[in-house]
């Protein structure tokens, strides 16, 4: 379980405000990818939070609802649109979505987690820890925020396209979305610079 034994170690380095920061969305063939950075206060504690994969959708909502509904937790989620991944790549676009939430949070952070590995060139102080989501409390809140929101999305998306599933499987290559896709081509919200759109692509040229 999570807890904020990584946040008190910058602490008592001399960093006052420590934000977790987690994606949700690097390996789907649609939408979006989402980034949250999350700000909790020192004596947070909770009995469910924990990484967003380990819990049910309810849950998720749940938990997004009560971090996004606490004024003492200060958060901001970005996303990053299939254009933009597609222009400069995945991997760049999610160090992108994260220097892009940590810099727009109000209060700004003095450090961040980060779930994964370093991000290079970042603005901040930063601690990467692989898991990290099983591990800090504040990235665990971060990978609900991104989750949810990117989520929420996606069922949106599948009003505007109903012909892909996207509300069940959320972009993910399943054999159904994979079966969609080569049915009817992609849509605009399809990632180009992946492979199996782009092979659907090249197929209907």
């Amino acid at each position: 379980m999570p807890t904020l034994d990584h946040e008190n170690t910058l602490r008592a380095s001399g960093f006052r405000l420590i934000a977790g920061i987690d994606e949700a969305g690097r390996g789907p063939l649609a939408g979006p990818v989402s980034v949250a950075a999350v700000i909790l206060p020192e004596d947070f504690t909770h009995a469910v939070l924990n990484d967003s994969k380990q819990l049910t959708e309810g849950k998720r909502e749940r938990l997004y609802d009560e971090l996004t509904g606490n004024p003492s937790i200060h958060w901001h989620c970005v996303s990053i649109a299939a254009d933009e991944i597609d222009r400069i790549n995945i991997l760049q676009a999610t160090w992108e979505g994260m220097r892009r939430a940590a810099l727009a949070l109000q209060p700004s952070p003095d450090a961040v987690l980060i779930d994964g590995k370093p991000v290079k060139q970042y603005p901040l102080h930063q601690v990467a820890l692989v898991k990290g989501d099983s591990l800090s409390y504040s990235i665990a809140a971060a990978s609900i925020i991104a989750k949810v929101t990117r989520d929420r999305f996606m069922v949106a998306l599948a009003q505007q396209h109903p012909e892909y599933g996207f509300e069940i499987h959320k972009g993910y290559p399943t054999p159904a979305h994979l079966a969609a896709l080569k049915k009817h081509g992609p849509c605009p919200q399809h990632r180009r610079s992946f492979r199996p759109v782009a092979q659907v692509e090249l197929e209907l040229a």
